[in-house]
């Protein structure tokens, strides 16, 4: 068998000259590295979701420094710069792949909840809302054979098991401690220790 490179042309044929391919060598590229556009219109929608959350965090952080729980209200301002993590992730993703990124507009996000206890509740809630689509997003990419986008992916659903366990732990204790008013100083004081880490896509590692 014998091949035949260019920048025009990518052919091979048989050991007898029959081809049995020939075609540009930049739509071979393009066919393999570009995000098909439905792949495309889902991530600009899954990065648009990533940048909500991160509103709706920094909203939960601003209720509870309002509401005289600074630890609580710094482990939502991590949770605010983990979500913008997320959408730059993403953002890179589709650049690298070809793609388009575009930014849409950012619904407004809730302001105020019933107690710490409440906000916590919705976060478990978003999470999971958050699952389902990263779910719907990662079965997309089977749909459409972009092996190269589910593998991204795959950090996010690992990513999205630790964020629901997260939020449901505090839920937890703070169904515990209830109207004790110590255990909440020092439930608040454990989560004002997190701190943030850049997520393990954009740190290269």
């Amino acid at each position: 068998m014998s091949k035949k490179l260019g920048t025009e042309n990518l052919s091979a044929s048989f050991g007898d000259g029959t081809s049995f391919a020939a075609f540009s060598l930049k739509e071979f590229i393009n066919e393999k590295t570009m995000l098909n556009k439905k792949i495309e219109e889902a991530i600009n929608a899954q990065i648009n979701a990533e940048l909500w959350s991160a509103y709706l965090y920094l909203s939960m952080a601003a209720y509870a420094h309002a509401n005289g729980n600074p630890g609580i209200g710094h482990w939502f301002e991590v949770q605010f710069q983990e979500e913008q993590d997320h959408a730059k992730i993403l953002f890179n993703f589709v650049i690298q792949r070809g793609g388009k990124v575009e930014l849409k507009a950012i619904d407004a996000v809730p302001t105020q909840w019933k107690s710490i206890l409440d906000v916590f509740e919705n976060t478990l809630a978003h999470e999971q809302k958050v699952t389902g689509l990263i779910n719907n997003l990662f079965a997309l990419t089977t749909q459409e054979n972009d092996y190269a986008t589910q593998s991204m992916l795959k950090w996010f659903v690992d990513e999205q098991v630790e964020e629901e366990d997260n939020a449901q732990n505090i839920i937890d204790n703070l169904r515990m401690i209830k109207d004790n008013g110590y255990g909440l100083y020092m439930l608040d004081k454990e989560l004002g220790a997190r701190v943030y880490t850049q997520a393990a896509p954009l740190a290269g590692k």
